[in-house]
């Protein structure tokens, strides 16, 4: 198994320019990974908002926007920390170990592949990397349906 690196693919039946906007709007990203962003994606700044997903909305989501190769390419870099408890203090994220989320978009006949890969697990450290590499392999399972849904049900 390899454990630096996360991959799924997923065939959308929407069409590029779509996935891009589910993708690269916040407001609509947000919807679909359960996120209220408060700014636009722009590539070099970080992003910050809310997690809504029930049980996790004690969390901060930030992530560093990378590229934004427009219907092509969307990518950002984000923190991992060892533990989601619930704490007083708002999250540190300036030391954590990063990875790196990539969405490529390629046109097929009946809409859209999307390739997701994450990668980078190896610079978590090793006491913690399977739990990070657990979670967050698990969650993008869960995230292809919920933007498969989302271009679905948002023509």
């Amino acid at each position: 198994m390899e454990s630096n690196r996360i991959e799924r693919r997923i065939e959308l039946k929407a069409p590029v320019s779509r996935v891009w906007r589910a993708l690269t709007d916040h407001r609509a990203f947000g919807q679909w990974f359960k996120v209220k962003l408060e700014d636009p994606f722009v590539p070099g700044r970080v992003s910050r908002g809310q997690i809504t997903y029930p049980g996790y909305e004690h969390i901060t989501w930030e992530a560093r926007i990378e590229k934004m190769e427009p219907e092509r390419l969307f990518s950002f870099s984000w923190p991992h920390v060892q533990s989601f408890e619930k704490s007083d203090k708002p999250a540190d994220y300036s030391n954590a170990p990063q990875t790196l989320v990539e969405f490529r978009l390629e046109p097929i006949p009946d809409g859209t592949l999307l390739l997701l890969t994450e990668s980078g697990f190896d610079s978590i450290p090793a006491g913690w990397r399977p739990e990070a590499f657990r979670r967050n392999d698990g969650g993008w399972t869960e995230q292809m349906k919920n933007i498969e849904s989302y271009v679905t049900q948002n023509p």
